[in-house]
Parts: structure tokens; sequence; C-alpha cells
């Protein structure tokens, strides 16, 4: 509930449960401390906008639990998803007024906002900023095209392997758990959500999902906790190998 979300809302950079892979990450305690005279919590509910495409940003910021989704829509009201915003991933341009696309919660949420014009000034006077907001577009760039793989040449199954080794890493990579053994999650998209970002029908969602549960790749309790036995199995499933490059 999101009662319950704000209540876990850290108050201290350091009780921060993204501060590892934020953009604030290589900051140190100086920069911090101006960090935080610009910073603010904001949460949503899930189904709540965050922006909407053409609004005028007035903040960036980091996702701090839950999910959020990016969507762009086209003249004919068709609309399209193109991005997942999971936790430690940032919001907005700094340089960029207005937002690029639709920003909707899909779980309850919480952001850590920064104030957009003092952002961009301290970003030109802070070197550990700038740099860590370069790796994390550039990560944002291998993973656009990483996707481009999955929609336009993978198969259904091959689709939801994918979705599944990505929430998996980014999970594991949060909690500083490691890609081996049995890995455990929580899955924070609906199937009709998967359904709509991957491009399948939810028929072919649940019947694939319910196939890697029958062979074993996954365990489900219920629709959302997953418990994936052995990672290196899912990525086979996905296309890919154990490091997330592709199969040759």
């Amino acid at each position: 509930m999101l009662n319950e979300t704000v209540k876990a809302i850290p108050r201290e950079c350091g009780d921060c449960p993204i501060r590892h892979r934020a953009v604030c990450a290589r900051c140190e305690a100086d920069e911090l401390e101006q960090l935080d005279k610009i910073k603010y919590y904001r949460s949503f509910q899930a189904g709540q906008p965050v922006i909407w495409a053409g609004d005028k940003m007035e903040f960036v910021g980091s996702v701090v639990s839950g999910i959020a989704t990016l969507t762009q829509a086209m003249e004919d009201g068709r609309t399209q998803m193109v991005g997942l915003l999971l936790p430690s991933d940032f919001v907005g341009r700094p340089g960029r007024e207005t937002a690029a696309y639709d920003v909707v919660a899909t779980t309850d949420m919480v952001m850590c906002c920064f104030r957009r014009k003092p952002f961009e000034t301290m970003m030109a006077v802070t070197p550990h900023i700038a740099q860590r907001l370069l790796e994390m577009t550039l990560d944002e760039l291998d993973a656009a095209r990483e996707w481009m793989l999955v929609l336009g040449r993978k198969t259904a199954r091959e689709k939801i392997a994918s979705l599944l080794s990505i929430i998996a890493r980014r999970n594991a990579s949060l909690t500083f758990g490691k890609i081996t053994g049995p890995m455990v999650f929580d899955l924070p998209l609906t199937r009709e959500a998967m359904a709509d970002y991957l491009g399948l029908t939810l028929e072919t969602v649940s019947r694939q999902i319910s196939a890697l549960r029958k062979d074993g790749v996954i365990v489900l309790e219920g629709k959302r906790h997953v418990t994936v036995p052995d990672f290196n199995r899912l990525m086979e499933e996905a296309g890919d190998d154990s490091d997330g490059g592709l199969l040759a």
C-alpha cells in the first residue's frame, strides 16, 4: 500500500537502497550535502501519472522503489510502451525542459527528485554527478539496443525469458546478490502490462509463462512471486549466455 511505501522513504542518503546505483553513487559527503538542499521525495500510487509527454519538467530524479512505464502516443491515439523504469533508473534529462514520454507508475512508487535548474547547475561543477549520469545514459542506450533485438527477432518464449532475466538481474544488483544459485523476486508487472511491453497478446504471455513453469525454468507462487532455480538456464531460454551476451 502507498502508506507502507511512504514509511519506507529514506530520510538520509546513507539509508537509500539505491545509493550504490543512483546518479549520486560517487558523490562525496560535501556533494551529498549540496544535493540534499535541492532534493525532495514524491510518492505515486499505482496507475498515477508521474508526468505527461510535453509537460514542463520541473524536476529530475531517481526511482527509489516501484516501477513505472515510458509510453509514447501517436497522433491517431495508438500508444506503445517504449521502456520500463526500475529502481535506480533516472527520470528526466538535464537540459530538456519538457518530458519526451508519458511516465506512469505501474506499482506504488517513490522517487528521489531534484529541482531541475539547480541540478543542472550542480552538474556543471560536480564531475562525479556528470560522469555517473553519462554512464547511466550509455547503459540505457545499450539496454535500448538490446530491447530492439528482443522485440524484433526473439520468439514469444524468448521474449518472456528475456524480461524475467532483466528483472532478476536488476533485483540482484540492488540487493548485492549474486547471479548464482536460485534467484527470487516479485514480478512487478501484470501479465497485461507484460503483453503490452513485449508486443504479445495476453493469452500468449500466460501460455509461455505456464510453459516455462512446466519445464522447470521458473517456479511461481501465485502470479507474481518468481523463483529462478538456475539463472543460466533462464538465459539460455532467452537466447543469451550467462554473461548477458547473445548466444552464437
